[in-house]
C-alpha cells in the first residue's frame, strides 16, 4: 500500500490561515485535486475534515484526533496515531491512501510517505500552517504538470521507486 499526501502550497510553504486557504480558489487545482482523490481513502486532522464535510463524496475518511472519537458521517472512522490510520487503510483493502492535512497531520506522515503530489502557488502568502520541509535529495520530482494558476509537481521517495 502507498501513502500520498496531497496539498496546494505557497512559495514560503503556506497551506493555510484561520483554517482557509490564503489564496483565491484555483478551480483548475480543485478539479485535479478532487480527480486524484475521488474514491479512495484519505488520511486528514479533525479540523481539516470538519471543513471538507462536502468535499469528499465517495471517500472514506480517517480522521486523526485525540479528542474528537465518532462522526456525524458514516464515512468516517477514527485514528489516534499513524499506525493506527495505515491500520484502517490496510481494512479497507486500500492500494493508496491519500493524506490531506492540515500542517500537524503532514508532519506526522511525512516519513511515511512514498509519494507527495504538491500544487506550487505562485506567490508567498501570511499563513498559520506550512506544509514540512523534505530533503529533496531523498526525493525524485518525476512529473510537473502546469494547470491555470499552479503548477502540479509528482515526488516520489528515492528509495522507495
Amino acid at each position: 500500500m502507498e501513502l500520498a499526501s496531497v496539498a496546494a502550497v505557497a512559495e514560503n510553504r503556506a497551506i493555510g490561515r484561520d483554517g482557509e486557504l490564503p489564496w483565491d480558489h484555483i478551480e483548475a487545482d480543485v478539479r485535479q485535486y478532487r480527480a486524484r482523490v475521488a474514491g479512495h481513502p484519505v488520511i486528514l486532522g479533525r479540523r481539516t475534515f470538519e471543513s471538507m464535510l462536502d468535499d469528499l463524496p465517495g471517500s472514506e475518511r480517517i480522521v486523526l484526533s485525540r479528542s474528537e472519537r465518532e462522526f456525524d458521517t458514516s464515512t468516517a472512522q477514527h485514528a489516534d496515531g499513524v499506525e493506527a490510520a495505515v491500520a484502517l487503510l490496510e481494512e479497507l483493502g486500500a492500494e493508496v491512501g491519500y493524506v490531506l492535512g492540515g500542517a500537524g497531520v503532514y508532519r506526522l506522515f511525512q516519513p511515511h510517505l512514498d509519494r507527495m503530489y504538491l500544487s506550487r502557488v505562485p506567490g508567498s502568502y501570511e499563513a498559520d500552517s506550512f506544509y514540512p520541509e523534505f530533503d529533496e535529495s531523498e526525493w525524485r520530482l518525476v512529473e510537473t504538470t502546469p494547470y491555470e494558476g499552479v503548477t502540479l509537481e509528482e515526488w516520489i521517495r528515492a528509495d522507495r521507486e
